[in-house]
């Protein structure tokens, strides 16, 4: 038997999310099928974790077995890819790894970033890949909230109600918040995340940055660890997984 790690660019746009659903087309759906395909064998992908509906990646990662080696590497990423790129996914990169690998649990680290549009005028360009927000958010409002999450917490009040995670606690590394022209950046760095704990954290922030909420209010919302209390989560189409780190 032998383990591959196989890295992913795309859209998560007109998918139901990564993993596999009982209705509509997954990515891990579509890129199995397609492994299946072209190795003619049954393979089966598993992700360093799932992205919901809409959200995107720019390096998404996953491992597959096979019993016999991959002669050509090359060429199943180019034959992969004639394949996914019509549908807005794309193969980066394939590499042979040992069996102990595992996408998921051998992660160290996870990076998500959140783009947002802060104009008047939505973007053309990048049309459901960032959040339009036409009010002037307060940029040290929000850099001062998002010290405020870094380290470990209780993030019940960020996490979605049928999150099946054992527990809420968790440890996040670091958060950057950068501004470019319009634009600002928001990326979010920890070993893992609570489902919808990025969009609802982004919701919050917006929501200081918006002055609807006082700094101290922000602080008292996450430390309450009630669910009701949170934001409305930021949209899906923002959110983009970055990076996973082993």
């Amino acid at each position: 038997m032998h383990r591959y790690q196989i890295l992913i660019e795309y859209l998560g746009t007109s998918f139901v999310g990564w993993q596999i659903q009982k209705k509509g087309i997954s990515i891990q759906k579509a890129i199995q099928l397609t492994l299946t395909r072209l190795l003619k064998q049954k393979i089966i992908l598993y992700g360093s974790g799932r992205t919901d509906s809409g959200v995107h990646a720019l390096e998404q990662s996953a491992h597959f077995d096979i019993k016999n080696k991959i002669k050509n590497i090359e060429k199943l990423v180019k034959s992969l890819n004639f394949f996914l790129n019509p549908k807005m996914i794309s193969i980066i990169n394939i590499k042979k790894k040992n069996l102990n690998f595992h996408a998921r649990h051998s992660a160290k680290e996870r990076s998500y970033l959140y783009l947002i549009q802060n104009r008047i005028s939505p973007s053309t360009i990048n049309n459901k890949r960032e959040w339009h927000i036409r009010k002037k958010l307060d940029l040290n409002l929000i850099k001062k909230g998002s010290k405020k999450l870094i380290g470990t917490h209780d993030f019940s009040t960020f996490r979605a109600s049928n999150c099946n995670a054992n527990s809420p606690i968790r440890t996040l590394n670091d958060v950057f918040v950068i501004k470019s022209k319009t634009q600002i950046k928001l990326k979010f760095k920890s070993k893992s995340f609570l489902k919808n704990q990025v969009r609802s954290m982004v919701g919050c922030l917006k929501f200081l940055g918006e002055k609807k909420w006082s700094l101290k209010k922000f602080e008292n919302v996450m430390k309450s660890k009630n669910r009701k209390n949170c934001a409305p989560p930021a949209p899906a189409h923002g959110l983009f997984l970055e990076k996973v780190i082993y």
